[in-house]
């Protein structure tokens, strides 16, 4: 071989080198940009039904002490939150949501509290604590990226 040629394939080499890191440096920032995107977008949808089921729950809740008179629409709502967690979430928070829709459903069925029973109620005024304790250990436990 002729050592004419050298130098044009070294210098042909640099730039097939240098042309292809900055194909690969790009496609590796525009995945983990688009994986980032991605992750942000499922943080906010589970926040976002998360949020729905809490107000569902408690609004069902504050109305099942004081009326017998249940509201199966908005009860049919609540188990449509809880079948989309099912898809969403890990199975301790599908299982807290679970135990606060049967906790609604059992206050629908007990006797009706006044004002002046509330007092008593205090401890147990919150059904919702087990499922929001739930629901933050898991967004702990979801990798940042």
């Amino acid at each position: 071989m002729n050592t004419i040629y050298v130098p044009a394939f070294a210098a042909f080499g640099g730039s097939a080198f240098a042309a292809i890191s900055t194909i690969v440096t790009g496609w590796v920032t525009r995945r983990r940009r688009v994986r980032e995107r991605h992750h942000a977008h499922a943080v906010t949808k589970r926040e976002k039904l998360y949020r729905s089921f809490i107000e569902e729950a408690s609004r069902l809740y504050a109305e099942a002490l004081i009326s017998d008179k249940s509201e199966i629409p908005a009860l049919v709502n609540l188990y449509a939150l809880i079948g989309r967690m099912r898809i969403l979430s890990d199975d301790e928070v599908v299982h807290a949501a679970e135990r606060a829709g049967r906790l609604i459903i059992e206050t629908y069925l007990a006797p009706n509290t006044s004002f002046v029973d509330l007092p008593g109620f205090m401890e147990e005024m919150d059904p919702l604590r087990e499922f929001g304790e739930a629901c933050r250990r898991e967004m702990h436990a979801i990798p940042s990226r």
